[in-house]
């Protein structure tokens, strides 16, 4: 089995002759130039900061700094595949909502941000140094050495050389013997840069890579996994409805207008014209079903014109009177929508089935970041979303995006589903709808 990481290859004996002592060298020559290259931006960063900080420009380039860490822990991660073959997972979560402001807060409230820019200031100012001094020792130094019998006749002519400008050499049996020492240093310096990388891609996985990552990770890994299959389960449902809309509804409005020919044809009166009938009505009944089964999986109107269209358009179709109060700035993310969406209508339908309610109100907006509705009804209360009235379920969907379902229904009345879910709108109203 080859070995996976520097620090399994330095227990092989075929270490020195394997590719594993190069890319050791690699690892620390690059982390040495990264790192000099990164103390020079921070430097400049810091030096224009604090000269613009007078005029408070500088001041959003003094806050950046915080986040100075992300680049290099990512390039680090990257990096770390010279040494390391595993996956080094990125320890970040996904922001709760699309844009800046939720960018910025996840950022800010993770102990991830805060370990990449430790170890960013740690690589800048303590590391690259070490890594370009091994190197040196390990490498140049034996190289020096090695190459002294070709110095001795090429640059020394023949007659003396410095060897690492400390001692002369003279004649060429000394030359090769400080070659042969500088082999044998070489082989020990190959080791010596296996073990400095190995530790170093340590020190990097533990900060910036954990293999397990820890509580924390599982449960961001979690909670990203439960939105992928919502999304996952909502385009499945989009092309269910679409395949229904194109397909099925279609033949069947051809076959309702085919059996309305045949009628127009039949004898009036007669058997064949009621089997017609028949069969026009029952064909009329199953497209219907079927267009009430289409609005039920994802409803076009929803997709075409966004929440407030589509909540207007179950409020409309409801059995018990509806008061609409709902003023959105345009088109919200569509897991969003369709979870907005979906709760107003099983609140609605619970409404009409369970509650005996004469009016129920559904009121939302957009404040502060969060998509915020409220649906009330004067019923008899007493509602439990845990006895089956198919919240529980929509609690779920609404708490995949980092939102919140709660529900008052104190026995008597009313009852007060309220439903706060971040998000940022994708589009304004002027963008989706034109604008005077």
């Amino acid at each position: 089995m080859h070995p996976r990481t520097v620090w399994q290859a330095l227990s092989r004996p075929g270490y020195l002759l394997s590719p594993w002592p190069w890319r050791a060298a690699a690892y620390l020559l690059t982390g040495a130039a990264t790192g000099a290259v990164v103390l020079a931006g921070l430097a400049a960063a810091a030096v224009v900061g604090g000269v613009l900080a007078v005029a408070l420009v500088g001041l959003p380039l003094l806050a950046a700094l915080a986040f100075a860490g992300l680049p290099v822990a990512a390039l680090e991660r990257r990096r770390l595949r010279i040494v390391d073959a595993d996956e080094a997972p990125d320890p970040h979560a996904e922001p709760a909502a699309p844009g800046l402001r939720a960018w910025l807060t996840t950022r800010l409230r993770e102990r991830a941000t805060w370990r990449d820019l430790g170890h960013t200031l740690l690589m800048a100012v303590l590391l690259w140094p070490a890594e370009a001094l091994l190197a040196a020792v390990a490498l140049a130094s034996p190289l020096s050495m090695a190459a002294t019998p070709v110095l001795l006749a090429t640059v020394g002519g023949g007659r003396e050389t410095k060897v690492l400008k400390v001692w002369t050499v003279t004649d060429r049996p000394t030359a090769c013997a400080t070659a042969a020492a500088g082999v044998l240093l070489l082989a020990a310096g190959a080791y010596a840069l296996g073990a400095a990388a190995a530790a170093r891609a340590a020190l990097t996985r533990r900060l910036l890579a954990p293999r397990d990552g820890g509580p924390a990770a599982r449960v961001a890994e979690l909670t990203r996994s439960r939105a992928r299959l919502v999304d996952a389960f909502e385009a499945e449902r989009r092309r269910i409805e679409r395949d229904l809309h194109d397909g099925a509804q279609q033949r069947l409005v051809a076959l309702t207008v085919t059996l309305g020919l045949a009628r127009l044809d039949a004898p009036p009166g007669g058997p064949l014209a009621e089997q017609l009938a028949k069969a026009q009505e029952q064909a009329g009944a199953a497209l219907a079903e079927l267009r009430e089964l289409i609005h039920g999986i994802h409803p076009k109107v929803l997709a075409d014109h966004g929440l407030e269209a589509a909540v207007a358009d179950a409020a409309d179709r409801s059995p018990v009177p509806v008061d609409l109060d709902l003023e959105l700035p345009g088109r919200l993310p569509p897991p969003v929508e369709t979870a907005a969406y979906f709760v107003v209508c099983e609140a609605l339908a619970n409404v009409a089935r369970h509650s005996g309610a004469r009016r129920a109100r559904v009121r939302g907006e957009h404040r502060d970041g969060r998509l915020v509705l409220e649906l009330a009804d004067d019923g008899r209360g007493g509602a439990d979303a845990g006895r089956g009235t198919g919240l529980t379920g929509l609690a779920d969907r609404v708490s995949v995006l980092a939102g919140k379902l709660s529900l008052t229904s104190p026995p008597g009345g009313p009852t007060l589903l309220r439903v706060e879910i971040p998000c940022e709108p994708t589009e304004t109203a002027c963008a989706s709808t034109p604008c005077a």
